[in-house]
């Protein structure tokens, strides 16, 4: 039998009673998927994309088993830790499991860097259920004898690959040798390179895997598009355009760095766009109140770094923007988690500069479709591998390019491109037939990356790692 409800998933009628007051009706494929697995005590592997209620699949069934056990942490321990990369993923987590807990006696606590060490503390002294917890935060509260792993009995890893990414990996390792052996540990990420793989041989025993779409596939609901530019000025005024065009959209835009995130929200600001920024050289405070803004209606134009928009859970979100192609063709996929969420359509709009041929290729690959083209022309050395024909979101997904120059080559769309950035005319629908487009060379490597543009990092005690 199919499960369709919370109730056909093994949860209390006290959790199922707050889902339905919180409007929950029907879980989503992680959940339905996930939580049996969690209630019978396996470990877990969760491949979703974000925006999928991963935080329901593995909160809702800890939740039910920290019930049912009935016992109170000692001081200064806490029975189940979730790890997450971010400052605002952790708060987004926290939120969301607290909302679980109407009227249930579990006591949630959340540790980030940017706030009062001294303040956690306090609040940690008395123990605690459930610690949502930044690695790096978590390790200086241990070497202050603030916190003890020892009594944890469930641990989660939440968005891993982000945590990899991010440089926590010698954090988590020494924390894995922490925490008891004997405990069951879930681990959620939407891809799964080795590097994830052997982190989850490394802290899980016989896992179950549970995969509700394929590692480095974005939502089916978003419709993703690529503008070929001239360079960074060719870029900005291109987004103002597509904002003006849509103003009553919500759009969120990743740039690489914090010092051109602050400079492009600076300028948009100057004239006259409703912005906010997000990234590490922001306070705790400034972050918060730019989402809250955000996700009021406030602010209609969100400026972030992949580091500081990792938790950013806003259904509203309409467009986003990679103003910069990321180094790393993961984050793309986050990227564009941000908008079709909930069960709403989106668009994803990406600006390829004469440098950044290379890292749309990456992107290309990871996700294995060709991004159509919204307006300008590819540079001719940029090479990608034959692949067969895929779709690329609601948009199409464009014509193959051949090595030899047979066949369809990606020429620039018809008619230009739409108000919202879209190209005009068909989905998919380009110029050039029988090798008249404009084919990559088969030898071109495209641009070599230079080694600017990275999100600084922080030395702190747990390695080498960048500020979250």
């Amino acid at each position: 039998m199919t499960l369709t409800t919370f109730d056909d998933l093994g949860l209390s009628k006290n959790i199922v009673a707050t889902l339905s007051a919180l409007g929950f009706a029907t879980p989503t494929p992680i959940q339905e998927k996930g939580i049996p697995v969690v209630l019978g005590g396996r470990d877990l592997v969760g491949l979703a994309q974000t925006g999928t209620g991963k935080t329901a699949a593995f909160g809702l069934p800890m939740i039910e088993m920290l019930l049912k056990d009935q016992s109170r942490p000692e001081n200064r321990t806490t029975r189940a830790l979730i790890l997450a990369p971010t400052r605002e993923l952790v708060n987004q987590i926290g939120d969301n499991l607290r909302s679980y807990l109407r009227r249930l006696p579990l006591k949630i606590n959340q540790v980030v860097g940017g706030a009062s060490i001294g303040k956690q503390q306090m609040q940690l002294e008395k123990g605690t259920d459930i610690l949502v917890a930044t690695p790096g935060r978590l390790l200086d509260l241990i070497a202050r004898n603030a916190i003890s792993l020892r009594a944890v009995r469930y641990l989660v890893l939440d968005e891993a690959d982000q945590m990899l990414d991010l440089g926590f990996i010698h954090d988590l390792r020494k924390i894995s040798k922490m925490v008891p052996a004997k405990r069951q540990t879930m681990l959620f990420s939407a891809t799964m390179p080795k590097a994830i793989a052997d982190l989850a041989a490394s802290f899980l025993t016989d896992p179950v895997k549970v995969e509700v779409s394929p590692p480095g596939k974005a939502a089916d609901k978003v419709e993703q598009h690529v503008h070929f530019v001239a360079g960074q000025n060719a870029k900005t005024e291109m987004l103002k355009k597509i904002l003006n065009d849509n103003p009553d959209g919500r759009s969120i835009v990743f740039l690489r760095t914090k010092h051109g995130a602050e400079k492009l929200m600076k300028h948009l600001d100057a004239t006259g766009y409703s912005v906010a920024s997000i990234h590490g050289n922001k306070s705790q405070g400034q972050r918060e109140r730019a989402l809250k803004g955000f996700r009021d209606g406030e602010i209609k134009t969100l400026i972030a770094t992949d580091v500081a928009a990792r938790g950013i859970d806003i259904p509203a979100v309409s467009h986003v923007f990679n103003y910069d192609l990321p180094e790393v063709p993961d984050a793309y996929v986050h990227r564009i988690g941000r908008t079709a969420r909930a069960g709403r359509d989106g668009i994803a709009i990406a600006f390829c500069g004469p440098d950044e041929g290379r890292l749309l290729r990456d992107v290309e690959r990871l996700m294995g479709i060709d991004i159509p083209v919204a307006s300008g022309e590819p540079p001719a050395n940029l090479s990608r591998p034959v692949r067969p024909q895929r779709r690329g979101g609601a948009g199409g997904g464009g014509n193959n390019r051949n090595h030899q120059g047979q066949g369809q080559g990606r020429g620039k769309s018809e008619g230009g491109a739409k108000a919202d950035g879209r190209p005009a005319g068909k989905p998919g629908h380009r110029k050039g037939g029988n090798g008249g487009g404009q084919n990559r060379s088969a030898n071109g490597n495209g641009q070599n990356r230079s080694g600017h543009g990275r999100p600084a990092r922080s030395d702190t005690a747990g390695g080498r790692r960048r500020e979250a």
